[in-house]
């Protein structure tokens, strides 16, 4: 038998033994499935050596503490002639609870040079936990302090936040308001350079000089401009109403 037939051989017996009288599940016999289940089975043979040894070993530690235990109990009985069947119900409490204690504190034997190391151990165990407890509980109050200045920060931000915002809005105001403010003026502005330019045009066609209208134009715009610089803007609004309405006489007399 090649080496490949014997594989397949062996991992169908293994598979048999696995699965005991059950179906074994169908798969794709080709040489990399049978390589992987070959594999598998050998480590399952040594994983079943290795639990072989371990159980042989720890029944051979078996047999050792029983016959420990029995060589106790002789030399007990032959020297005070003693035995735990003659223990009261409290003596026999007391030593389940000592042997229970030598298993949990993982000892060698009950007795105290064995027992004082552990209880030693524990109480270090026990200190060094209660330390360790008291560095979490001061760094969970040290969080719980900080959360509590984050929300109280974060309570100031958003009034801050309010208080800007509603500043935001009163000052937009102002400029939308100041704005439309200063469309009324812009207009009337152009209205007034229309104005001007159709009476000059009306002078010049008149044979009026050029640079004596446009000399008393200016004249004329530098003192508006001078008085009008202490008025308000009501006042202002009425000046360049009068204004206009003289350029607009004027034109209409020449």
């Amino acid at each position: 038998m090649d080496a490949p037939q014997e594989k397949e051989a062996q991992v169908a017996a293994w598979l048999k033994k696995i699965f005991g009288d059950q179906p074994i599940p169908q798969y794709e016999v080709n040489p990399r499935t049978t390589e992987i289940l070959h594999h598998l089975s050998e480590r399952n043979r040594e994983w079943d050596r290795d639990i072989c040894l371990v159980i042989e070993d720890l029944k051979q530690k078996a047999r050792e503490y029983e016959s420990e235990a029995k060589h106790l109990q002789d030399l007990l009985m032959d020297s005070v002639n003693f035995s735990p069947a003659s223990l009261s119900s409290t003596g026999s409490r007391y030593l389940n609870a000592l042997a229970d204690s030598a298993v949990a504190f993982e000892t060698k034997d009950t007795s105290l040079t064995n027992f004082v190391p552990a209880v030693n151990d524990l109480t270090s165990d026990l200190f060094h936990t209660k330390s360790k407890n008291e560095e979490i509980k001061f760094e969970l109050e040290k969080l719980d302090k900080n959360r509590t200045a984050t929300l109280v920060l974060e309570k100031c931000l958003r009034e801050d936040l309010k208080k800007a915002e509603l500043h935001l809005s009163t000052e937009r105001a102002k400029v939308d308001n100041r704005l439309q403010k200063m469309d009324f003026p812009k207009a009337k502005s152009e209205e007034f350079r229309f104005g001007i330019r159709t009476a000059e045009e009306q002078l010049s066609t008149r044979g009026m000089d050029a640079s004596v209208s446009s000399v008393t134009s200016s004249s004329v715009r530098e003192t508006s401009r001078a008085k009008m610089t202490d008025y308000t803007f009501e006042e202002k609004i009425g000046v360049l109403f009068r204004l206009s309405g003289e350029s607009i006489s004027c034109s209409s007399e020449n």
